[in-house]
């Protein structure tokens, strides 16, 4: 990495300081082989939605709101009522001068299309008529692909020095400026300090920027796209594992690089407007009556659906539940998919009962899979790796070592035919060859990817002493404790597609972008553990003896389930397995036949060949609807259709001693939820910042991301085809509701010790509310960090009834 001490001056240290915030203010972006979805407003939490939205329209261009259609069309369909708009309007920061007629005015009239403030580069290309600004991303893109080429390319870039040291050498030898009319730019960057944070300060120096150069920096990484994202990536995990890392401020520095060449060729005829520009950088970003106003809508929509989820949370539940031992228990992950598959698993039979808990059941596994030494990060990325995990090989080692050259061979292979020398006549001789391949995967008949066999096993390094620690925490956080089942389901789940870049998108986001079937198995074979559940048992924690846990992993995209009954010993009775396998063969048809309502041409019939056509840019729908976070016991929502949008995590406060597993639950799941929710938001509403653009025109790059056809910049956050279907928007861009059934004391208390989350509450990227023992949503938490009463119909005049 480069030398981070170069800014030794108070000028220096004040544009350090303005650098580290600027790239701070970037979301990360995790590669392709595991993605996650991320808050894109992760570095404007600790700033309100309002301001937030007056920033990204000055450095970005765009609203944080949909077009006024949108709410106009739901306010004359009765979907938002005057009470939402009167409800948002007193909890806004619109001021007095906007009343309710005031409001509904605003509906009829669309704002003014809005532009960000130029870069130099802008201002250059308006001064000259040429595109720079293409011409930037194009290089920068170029490098970018090689530098961080995470196997993809045959001849890997060297990262010899770090990435600015890197890119020096490249674009001091690159021709395409040059040959562009960027006369001199090789030489321009062989003059440039040798370190990154020398750069940004002489780069201020010519541009003028003092040492304040206020949203800039800022601003140009948001010109980079996805590169700053997955930079910003790099450094995030980096600082998880105690490290420090300096990549998006290197790449800070080479975007300021370019600025500074414009700059200085162009300079007589941009300088009177980059100056009009650097003032507008330097004031603080203030929301204008349009953003104020767009604010109150999406917030009058949020109260809308608040409302509905209220009155659907206060009807008498339709579950028939027979106050016997359930037959099958299942836990699921918290996902929004398994509510559907959960409400129609529990239709098949009164003896169901299910649960939800994060995907990755509590175990941080780091795991290598078989026949790899690749280790698989499967947990939440806010998190570390507590236990390590390996797939089982120690009866038939032969069978490993002949899977890795298998491996080794195929590689070798995939080299061959994309060599610089083979490849020209590889196509010729070899394609009759691939005919029957491509005729069967075309047609959809090609084999799907199987989990691993191979059971995943503990390191041994972990003890027994551990071993029953982890089960312990495990049960009590999920309220398993008592009134356990004959079979006991543990469902992580994955997602089964093809041709599609974005798979690991579509898989468990608490298992870091992977399937949830190696932790589910791990959790399973731990609880069958004798000598644990005696352990257990002397804690207070009794299983009974004819319990058994069961792995499984639900498919979201055919909603299949795969039980992994193989990995019990002694072997499951065949009638209670068919038994099971005929509960879930069920549930997944009533969920199919659910799911076909939202997704583009779908029936029921054609959802497991959906999977395989290469074709289709929509095999689900993923989160697409994610609204609400319900934790609670599962009695509240049984037999209510949340129509797969809420996570639903099982909580029951009365047996949370000191209220540790609540604050697991705001400072963990909560917080992976609002990421999620948050990315769709930022997708729908601000594709062109947040949305990873069309699916059709997607190439992938460095095995990492994928750009809109054949370079430029990286595109991060979800594609277009997962917030829309072509004709409207199957995401409703909506903030998250967080729903707790807790004391709200005691939430508040979490709250004061960790500001972080307390941060998206009082700043308006989540509402929080709390249920009362009856399961009914009670009172709502004020930005004012005071708890109001809740009241669906008139939440407009309620009035303050306890300090937060």
């Amino acid at each position: 990495m480069a030398d981070t001490s170069s800014f030794d001056t108070l000028h220096g240290q004040a544009l350090s300081r303005a650098a580290d915030k600027a790239v701070r203010a970037i979301p990360p972006a995790w590669p392709l082989t595991a993605t996650v979805a991320v808050n894109p407003f992760l570095g404007q939490s600790t700033e309100n939605f309002e301001t937030t939205a007056a920033l990204l329209s000055r450095i970005g261009g765009v609203r944080l709101a949909l077009p006024r259609k949108h709410y106009a069309d739901k306010v004359a369909a009765g979907d938002i009522t005057d009470d939402d708009l009167l409800a948002a309007l007193h909890a806004s920061r619109a001021g007095s001068d906007l009343d309710l007629a005031a409001l509904k005015l605003a509906l009829t009239v669309e704002p003014k299309p809005i532009s960000a403030l130029p870069t130099i580069a802008e201002l250059a290309a308006r001064a000259a008529g040429k595109d720079w600004p293409a011409l930037v991303a194009d290089r920068i893109g170029a490098f970018a692909a090689g530098y961080f080429d995470e196997g993809q390319a045959l001849w890997a870039a060297s990262r010899r020095n770090g990435l600015y040291a890197a890119w020096r050498a490249f674009a001091m030898h690159d021709l395409t400026p040059e040959i562009l009319g960027l006369k001199g730019f090789g030489g321009h960057v062989s003059d440039t300090p040798e370190t990154p944070q020398a750069a940004i300060e002489r780069a201020a120096v010519s541009l003028s920027l003092g040492a304040e150069p206020g949203s800039y920096f800022h601003q140009l990484l948001l010109t980079l796209g996805g590169w700053a994202q997955y930079a910003r990536h790099i450094q995030f995990k980096a600082e998880i594992s105690g490290l420090s890392d300096t990549t998006p401020l290197e790449l800070l520095a080479i975007r300021l690089v370019f600025e500074e060449a414009l700059y200085l060729r162009h300079r007589s005829a941009i300088e009177d407007e980059w100056r009009r520009v650097r003032k507008t950088h330097a004031e603080p970003a203030s929301p204008d009556a349009d953003t104020r106003i767009d604010a109150v809508l999406q917030q009058a929509a949020e109260r809308a659906a608040q409302r509905k989820l209220a009155s659907l949370l206060a009807a008498p539940s339709q579950a028939k539940v027979a106050e016997i031992r359930p037959m099958l228990q299942a836990a699921f992950c918290i996902d929004v998919r398994s509510e559907v598959f959960r409400r129609a698993l529990e239709s098949a039979d009164s003896g169901i009962r299910t649960l939800g808990f994060a995907g990755f059941f509590g175990l941080g596994a780091s795991h290598r899979g078989f026949a790899s030494d690749v280790s698989e990060h499967r947990l939440p990325v806010l998190l570390k790796p507590s236990v390590f995990t390996c797939a089982e090989v120690d009866r038939d080692k032969d069978v490993d070592r002949q899977a890795r050259f298998t491996a080794r061979g195929l590689r070798a292979w995939g080299r061959f035919k994309l060599a610089a020398v083979s490849s020209f006549a590889f196509v010729e001789a070899m394609g009759p060859v691939y005919a029957a391949k491509l005729l069967r995967d075309g047609l959809g008949f090609g084999k799907a990817k199987r989990p691993d066999t191979a059971k995943p096993r503990f390191s041994a390094s972990l003890d027994f002493d551990q071993r029953a620690g982890i089960a312990e925490t495990v049960l009590k956080a999920m309220s398993l404790t008592e009134g356990f089942g004959r079979y006991v389901l543990i469902a992580g789940h994955g997602a089964n597609t093809v041709n599609n870049p974005y798979a690991s998108a579509l898989h468990c986001g608490a298992c870091g972008g992977y399937a949830g079937d190696v932790n589910a198995r791990l959790l399973a074979d731990l609880l069958n553990d004798r000598a644990v559940r005696e352990r257990l048992a002397v804690k207070g924690l009794r299983i009974p003896p004819d319990t058994v846990f069961l792995a499984g992993l639900h498919d979201t995209t055919t909603d299949a389930v795969t039980l992994f009954a193989d990995d019990v010993e002694p072997a499951i009775a065949a009638e209670d397995l068919a038994r099971i396998r005929h509960w879930l063969a069920l549930a997944g048809q009533l969920t199919r036949a659910e799911r076909t309502r939202k997704l583009p041409r779908a029936k029921a019939s054609d959802v497991i060949a959906r999977s395989r056509d290469w074709s289709e840019v929509r095999p689900e729908l993923g989160l697409a609807g994610c609204r609400a976070f319900i934790a609670a016991p599962r009695s509240r929502t049984a037999g209510r259709s949340l129509d797969g949008q809420v996570f639903l995590h099982d909580y029951v406060w009365r047996k949370d001693e000191g209220f540790k597993i609540l604050e697991l639950i705001l400072t963990a799941p909560v917080v992976v939820a609002s990421w999620i929710s948050l990315q769709y938001f930022g997708s729908s509403v601000a594709p062109s910042l947040f949305g990873a653009g069309n699916k059709l025109l997607h190439n992938v790059v460095g095995g990492v991301g994928v750009v809109e056809g054949n370079g430029g910049n990286l595109r991060a956050g979800l594609p277009w085809q997962s917030v829309h279907d072509g004709e409207a928007f199957v995401h409703e861009p909506l903030r998250l509701t967080v729903a707790l059934e807790a004391p709200k004391e005691a939430i508040s208390e979490i709250l004061q010790r960790h500001p972080n989350v307390r941060a998206l509450f009082d700043n308006g990227w989540l509402s929080l509310f709390t249920l009362d023992d009856r399961g009914q949503m009670a009172w709502r938490y004020d930005e004012n960090r005071t708890w109001v009463e809740f009241s669906p119909v008139a939440a407009g005049t309620a009035r303050v009834r306890a300090a937060g």
